[in-house]
């Protein structure tokens, strides 16, 4: 990946939580914790989970540099969000949560030298695991998210007519 795609992709990173704050702002109250299906999160619920799924991010990045070939182990996220009973907790600390890792992680990412893109880990799930590919997945992580959301929110309206 050169240079100038990393660039990028560490500026989509660093915009993820403002899409998320968006997104979360056009949730009507009684929508927040609405299910499209059974099975599927709330918005509530895909904050939440982007709080633990970011706490996580900040630390296998620091591993993949900082480790030799460091093992990042893979987690069932839907039994996160069972385990943690993700509706019985306030939203605002995820979301703090949120930005607060990723302000770290943006800070980190643009200083790192050109040889830490280069290394790489071993995902238990997905094999071979390189730094740029921790910045294509998480870049993207939460745009996927605050698209759910609308998501969320459209087929919430869509219901209620």
């Amino acid at each position: 990946m050169d240079r100038t795609r990393r660039e990028t992709l560490i500026q989509q990173y660093a915009d993820g939580p403002r899409r998320l704050r968006e997104a979360l702002a056009r949730v009507p109250a009684e929508a927040m914790q609405w299910r499209p299906k059974p099975g599927e999160w709330s918005a509530h619920e895909i904050v939440c989970h982007a709080a633990d799924s970011e706490v996580t991010a900040y630390a296998r990045i620091r591993m993949v540099v900082a480790e030799k070939e460091p093992l990042i182990v893979g987690y069932d996220q839907e039994e996160w969000a069972r385990r943690f009973d993700y509706h019985a907790l306030p939203l605002e600390p995820s979301l703090a949560a949120v930005e607060a890792v990723r302000t770290a992680t943006v800070a980190l990412l643009r200083h790192l030298p050109e040889d830490a893109w280069a290394r790489k880990g071993r995902h238990t799930e997905i094999g071979e695991y390189p730094a740029t590919k921790w910045l294509e997945i998480y870049a993207q992580h939460l745009e996927d998210h605050a698209r759910q959301i609308d998501g969320n929110v459209a087929a919430w309206q869509t219901r209620r007519r």
